[in-house]
């Protein structure tokens, strides 16, 4: 099965939940104001977020009132528009500038991030790149094992202290490495207590700025890890995130076990960062980059 065909076995909760819903919103029925009602509601439920529901909902009223809009089909097909212009052109995870490039990987636990980590680094080492990963979250003795089984299940390397050392000597000392051995990708794992403790904040920037002592630029990459199924909570782990060291990129697991898929829409419109990769089941290649034409066609095929 190709990645399409798994994309949309994977939306097809959020589909249900939404497409369908929608189907049966116009169903024999004009767009009116009861019509457009309902659908804003279906957004908003869908997690697309009440500001981009209201947008959609005000687009298509004019559309409406301009009589270009009659029947259900043709407000799909402007949904599909709409919701691919929303979500912008595709910005991927991609690999510049000089040696090494370094991405550190935040996020709670419980989202899958060492396993994002994992998947990323099998796919660098594909497309020919050598990588080094850091086993930054230290607070946890299983999150070092983890890391290091992926490690050994993608052929790259690790960097990894004792569980409970400082997260920071183990970045600098990863960062290092890769610079002397001439490596190409440098993917750091951090802590993950809850996005609510603010020490961990303080760790992350840390962090952040050893990185940067450790090479002018890094982290060229600040991928925050959120699970799709936390819908309206994966925003709010986005917003604290970003305030706290600023977040280049999203990478949004768990896909294919939510209806909240809608929720690329409102991260997007929120805070304006890009998600750039999805992940839609186990396999290694179930993490992929984020393409907003495929993830609405997907949506709606």
């Amino acid at each position: 099965m190709g990645f399409f065909e798994r994309l949309k076995e994977g939306l097809s909760k959020t589909k249900k939940g939404f497409v369908e819903k929608v189907e049966s919103i116009f169903s024999g029925r004009q767009v009116d104001e009861q019509t457009l009602e309902e659908l804003e509601e279906t957004l908003i439920l869908s997690d697309v977020g009440g500001n981009n529901a209201a947008e959609i909902v005000g687009h298509l009223k004019e559309k409406a009132d301009r009589g270009e809009m009659r029947e259900a089909s043709s407000v799909k097909d402007f949904l599909k528009k709409e919701m691919v212009s929303m979500l912008g052109r595709p910005q991927n995870v991609v690999v510049f500038g000089e040696k090494p490039f370094v991405i550190l990987a935040i996020g709670v636990n419980g989202v899958g991030k060492t396993t994002t980590i994992g998947k990323l680094a099998s796919r660098f080492r594909e497309q020919g790149y050598s990588v080094i990963l850091a086993a930054g979250d230290t607070f946890r003795a299983a999150a070092i094992e983890q890391l290091e089984i992926w490690a050994g299940r993608s052929g790259v390397q690790l960097v990894k202290h004792q569980s409970g050392s400082d997260p920071s000597a183990v970045v600098f000392d990863a960062i290092e490495a890769a610079k002397a051995r001439g490596i190409d990708v440098v993917i750091i794992d951090t802590a993950g207590r809850l996005h609510t403790k603010s020490p961990l904040m303080e760790e992350l920037k840390k962090v952040k700025r050893v990185c940067g002592k450790a090479m002018a630029g890094a982290p060229h990459e600040i991928l925050l890890v959120v699970d799709a199924t936390n819908g309206q909570n994966a925003l709010r782990q986005a917003q604290m995130f970003n305030e706290a060291i600023g977040v280049t990129g999203i990478a949004l697991t768990k896909l294919d076990g939510t209806a909240k898929g809608g929720i690329v829409f409102a991260i997007k419109k929120e805070l304006n960062i890009p998600v750039k990769l999805i992940g839609v089941g186990e396999g290694i290649e179930d993490l992929q980059d984020f393409v907003p034409e495929d993830f609405v066609r997907a949506l709606f095929e």
